[in-house]
């Protein structure tokens, strides 16, 4: 594959550590990762260390790349690009990078997704809360008319006004389940 140093390469790629928080350590990016048909996946190695030696394999990756498998040999840092093909559909494959001679292993799942797939932000993202409209939701009275008569029904123990709290009730889950917004 190609191995290169910052030259025409697109902006947006993935950081991988070697040799950061132990000899022959390997930390990967904590987002998702992803890549765009017919663009390259850009994973820029970044050695804090030690010069060391990585191999980089993908099994399974060949419905979308050519790419198999790559021998490196870091220093300070070095890129290495993945082309996608065009023409393959949406799909996963899995990169393997093993570094201090097969002691330590690990594995980073790829997403493929086409170019009108990727997710962009929502402009209105739908809200946690209920957002109030100015009056009060109609299941909201029928519950407060409920629990007043049910209260009633406490103190005086007239059977009818439970009863009624609890048709109220039902008629207000019902007209709540029914009605479409």
């Amino acid at each position: 594959m190609i191995v290169s140093l910052n030259e025409g390469i697109r902006e947006n790629g993935y950081e991988i550590f070697l040799n950061r928080s132990g000899i022959n350590s390997i930390d990967l990016p904590r987002e998702k990762i992803s890549a765009e048909t017919g663009h390259n996946l850009r994973l820029k190695f970044l050695n804090r260390g030690a010069p060391i030696h990585i191999t980089i394999s993908s099994p399974n990756a060949g419905m979308f790349t050519d790419f198999f498998h790559e021998n490196l040999y870091i220093v300070d840092e070095a890129i290495l690009l993945i082309p996608i093909r065009k023409d393959c559909d949406a799909g996963f494959f899995d990169l393997e990078i093993i570094a201090g001679y097969g002691i330590v292993k690990a594995a980073m799942h790829v997403e493929v997704v086409h170019q009108s797939q990727k997710k962009s932000p929502l402009p209105d993202e739908a809200t946690l809360h209920p957002v109030a409209h100015g009056r009060p939701h109609l299941l909201m009275i029928m519950m407060g008319i409920a629990l007043i008569l049910y209260s009633i029904w406490l103190y005086t123990e007239i059977e009818f006004l439970n009863i009624a709290s609890f048709i109220i009730l039902i008629i207000g889950a019902l007209y709540t389940w029914y009605r479409q917004r």
